[in-house]
């Protein structure tokens, strides 16, 4: 924890990233969502935090399982135009509820600020929002499989027999049941050509997105695949069948 961040702040190294500059017109819930998924692909995170308070407007906190995940999302993350605002990041200056209680450094929220009833109902309502924010472990795959049938190998339950040829075009399968459109317009615009993300709505799952040329649809391709929405599903991307 000695390590101070490359930003030159004389704030350690930690779990923790704040994120401001955002977009404030975004629904909290969806907000959570796509930072969820946007950030999943550094590493697992333990939980997102964003709040509806005029004070804490634009701003977030995620929360990862490890110290190089955060380090390598302030990396490769900085001024990336989530909703259409760049994201300025940081190492979070306080350590978040969920890492203090595991190293045993935890105090309660009203000992440390507040005084009274009126603090502890604030942390105890906190509490029950976060453990509200737990993925739901029936959403396993698309269609109900399990994820060991989406993995792409020889004779595999969601690969074609006779996968198409590469074009501009990519179909994405297993894909949590939560997922919107905007939240994989986050994870695919970030490479060149990007043009629409495309989902069926009687078909949750599933999604089709189209780049400017094959070259650039197979980048993405190659650079997301097997990524993880959630600890459940992984991404499984092919070419679509035209």
């Amino acid at each position: 924890m000695a390590e101070v961040n490359s930003t030159g702040n004389e704030v350690p190294s930690n779990m923790t990233i704040y994120i401001n500059n955002l977009n404030e017109k975004i629904k909290l819930e969806e907000l959570k969502k796509s930072l969820n998924a946007v950030f999943s692909q550094f590493g697992k995170i333990l939980e997102v935090l964003a709040f509806k308070t005029l004070k804490h407007k634009g701003q977030a906190w995620v929360v990862f399982e490890e110290v190089s995940s955060a380090t390598n999302a302030i990396r490769q993350m900085q001024g990336f135009p989530f909703y259409d605002k760049p994201m300025r990041i940081q190492y979070a200056k306080t350590k978040s509820d969920i890492i203090a209680k595991s190293d045993g450094t935890f105090v309660p929220r009203e000992k440390r600020k507040r005084h009274g009833e009126k603090g502890r109902k604030k942390k105890e309502q906190h509490d029950t929002n976060q453990a509200g924010m737990g993925l739901n472990p029936a959403f396993s795959g698309a269609y109900g499989a399990t994820g060991h049938s989406q993995v792409p190998y020889p004779g595999g339950v969601m690969v074609p027999e006779a996968p198409a040829p590469p074009n501009s075009i990519l179909f994405i399968q297993n894909l949590p049941q939560e997922t919107t459109p905007t939240m994989l317009q986050m994870l695919f615009c970030q490479y060149p050509g990007f043009k629409e993300v495309r989902m069926v709505e009687a078909k949750p799952g599933i999604a089709f997105v189209e780049y400017g040329d094959e070259v650039q649809s197979t980048v993405a391709m190659q650079a997301l695949q097997g990524f993880k929405m959630n600890p459940q599903n992984s991404m499984l991307i092919t070419y679509a069948k035209k």
